[in-house]
């Protein structure tokens, strides 16, 4: 049995799901689990600085296993400037939040790259190295709230 799918919708920078007739979509399994995992919200860490300036740790209602968490810290990068060290610290969360595909055996390796496709835009490329040998690209694109 698949799961239900999420497509990520570029208009929109978000995951969604989608109606086939009268019931939701579902496959694409592997796309599915990297949208959750890179666009829900890990919790911050204990050291983590919060962008609004709040105690907010955030985090997603889903990820109730503190040995496993789910989703990314992208989302403390809101209202960075688009410098090469935020890019180094996207990569750095993407590629924390997509870990455990590997650990699990999904994937041998992963190969992270964010970028900047225009300005208040943040990108990522990902490759996706499976076990089997195959290779599965994927790209991201969503606004981006930097300060002015």
């Amino acid at each position: 049995m698949t799961d239900t799918a999420t497509i990520w919708d570029v208009q929109n920078g978000r995951g969604d799901w989608v109606l086939v007739g009268r019931k939701l979509q579902d496959g694409n399994d592997l796309d599915t689990a990297v949208i959750i995992s890179l666009f829900t919200d890990r919790t911050a860490a204990p050291d983590d600085v919060i962008p609004d300036g709040s105690s907010n740790p955030r985090g997603w209602w889903g990820d109730t296993d503190p040995q496993h968490p789910i989703g990314s810290r992208l989302w403390l990068l809101d209202r960075s400037v688009q410098t090469q060290e935020v890019l180094a610290r996207a990569n750095d969360c993407c590629a924390e939040a997509l870990q455990w595909l590997i650990d699990d055996g999904v994937a041998a390796s992963i190969d992270v790259n964010a970028f900047f496709p225009a300005r208040e835009m943040l990108g990522v490329e990902i490759t996706i190295n499976r076990t089997d040998g195959t290779v599965v690209p994927m790209k991201f694109q969503w606004s981006w709230k930097q300060l002015n």
